[in-house]
């Protein structure tokens, strides 16, 4: 009987790690424990979740722990970059919770560790890997549901909830960005479901409009993407309004040559109960699809690569590319004003 692979969780900061630990756990990997810089507000949260799993003083402790195959890292977006790369060279694969890396300096120093190393770099895009309902759309279109996918439009709100944010959320050089965080999400579901290697950035803008008091704070963002093989469209924002029974109402339609596919990622507003509501318009077809039994396949396949070198749960270019494209995007935001009545008026 094969071993189970052990994983230990580095950097506790995103509540992203909850699912992270647990997706592993769900498809058989051992917890062998964790380490985190500090007292993160997510940390009892952690610990209720996982009561049995031991806490590390020392994060060296687990670096040069050689029964331990993989690392799971939601730190600090700025300080992801630099976990991982020490985690490789000390022959750890890693999974990070998105944005994987902030600046291209560090996605340079991310692609050479993996050039050096040969471990696995993956950074789990909860928005396609966590939701039963991406699962089922990429079925259906790999399927021949909708024919070929020309055009992907996501969506990604989000609430702010800001008396449980800590500081870094609102410090630009701390996060990356809305484009390099949130919108990492919707790159890389537009990459993976118009089958595109590579992308050309046609438009993006990041500002702050509702939270003055915040500089550095991005609330609104947007993309469009164009590749050989299809176009993209992003939006993301801190806007949800309170009344919003959750987080956000995530969207994603997949525009086919044959039809097209709608997913109301975590909620049908007034309408429908529940999360995954996928509907399906095609030649033939013109209905709401059941998700439930549609899993989340990316976990598996994760440790299932990290036992024969594959890269069947995200091939390592694109989990490249998905940041390049996110990162380019946030650098043209930053360096275009956002329009402004007193602007247009001038």
């Amino acid at each position: 009987m094969t071993d189970p692979i052990r994983f230990a969780a580095i950097g506790l900061d995103h509540r992203h790690i909850y699912g992270m630990v647990q997706n592993m756990l769900d498809v058989g990997c051992e917890f062998a424990g964790w380490w985190t810089d500090g007292e993160p507000p997510t940390l009892p949260g952690f610990i209720k979740r996982f009561p049995d799993a031991e806490r590390f003083t020392q994060r060296s402790e687990l670096m040069e722990d050689r029964s331990i195959d993989l690392f799971l890292i939601a730190t600090v977006p700025v300080d992801r970059a630099a976990l991982a790369v020490e985690a490789m060279k000390h022959g750890k694969d890693v999974m990070l919770d998105k944005p994987g890396c902030i600046s291209l300096d560090q996605l340079a120093d991310i692609k050479a560790t993996v050039a050096e190393t040969g471990r696995i770099w993956s950074v789990d895009f909860s928005e396609r890997f966590e939701v039963a309902s991406v699962t089922k759309a990429a079925e259906l279109v790999q399927a021949g549901a909708i024919g070929r996918v020309i055009q992907t439009v996501g969506l990604g709100p989000h609430r702010l909830n800001r008396p449980t944010r800590p500081d870094w959320f609102f410090k630009r050089e701390k996060y990356g960005g809305i484009l390099c965080d949130i919108a990492s999400h919707q790159i890389d579901q537009f990459l993976y479901f118009t089958g595109s290697d590579d992308a050309e950035v046609t438009l993006a803008t990041a500002a702050n409009y509702a939270n003055p008091d915040d500089p550095g704070l991005q609330d609104f963002g947007e993309i469009a993407l164009r590749s050989a093989h299809g176009h993209g469209y992003i939006r993301v924002d801190w806007y949800t309004p309170d009344a919003l029974p959750n987080w956000g109402d995530g969207r994603l339609t997949l525009l086919g040559t044959e039809g097209y596919i709608e997913l109301r990622k975590y909620v049908d507003v007034a309408r429908d109960d529940g999360i995954d509501h996928l509907y399906l318009v095609n030649g033939s077809r013109c209905e709401k699809i059941d998700c439930s039994d549609a899993g989340y396949p990316y976990f598996q396949n994760l440790a299932n690569d990290i036992r024969a070198r594959t890269e069947t749960a995200m091939p390592q270019a694109h989990a490249f590319k998905v940041m390049e494209l996110a990162l380019k995007a946030q650098l043209m935001a930053d360096t275009v004003l956002p329009f402004s009545a007193s602007t247009s008026q001038k």
